[in-house]
């Protein structure tokens, strides 16, 4: 699937309306550079899941948990990581066993920890227009 968004808002909408289609257990692995809006996507998934709180970036932290809705996101932040042995170490295989959503960002650095049914989005800079992006989601077991 791909999404054209126009504004921050829109791409909080394209998180939203996925977070409503994920089931227990999946992973979401995000692809694109600082400033991309990943966190803003975040912030949609987190509403899609039915969390109302406040959603904020990982980066200093590593992982971010937010329950109440109808399943707990794990929000990860692989910047600072050296590589997928330094999440093993921070108990990735318990986050994925928890049955709720995992969304890494930075997910390149740990592509060897993460699962066949990933889904990958991609958020890149729209070439026409700067303040525009394109959302790919593509993999895993997206409906």
């Amino acid at each position: 699937m791909e999404y054209l968004s126009h504004s921050e808002l829109e791409t909080e909408a394209a998180g939203e309306a996925l977070g409503r289609s994920l089931s227990p257990g999946a992973v979401l692995a995000y692809r694109g550079d600082l400033g991309m809006g990943k966190t803003a996507f975040t912030r949609g998934l987190a509403r899609g899941l039915g969390y109302t709180g406040r959603v904020t970036s990982p980066t200093f932290t590593i992982v971010n948990e937010y329950e109440g809705g109808r399943l707990p996101l794990f929000h990860f932040d692989m910047y600072r990581l050296e590589d997928s042995d330094a999440l093993f170490d921070i108990g990735w295989e318990d986050y994925l066993g928890r049955g709720g959503v995992c969304a890494v960002e930075w997910s390149e650095r740990v592509d060897d920890a993460l699962p066949e049914d990933t889904l990958f989005v991609t958020i890149a800079r729209y070439p026409e227009h700067d303040g525009w992006r394109i959302i790919t989601v593509e993999g895993g077991a997206h409906p």
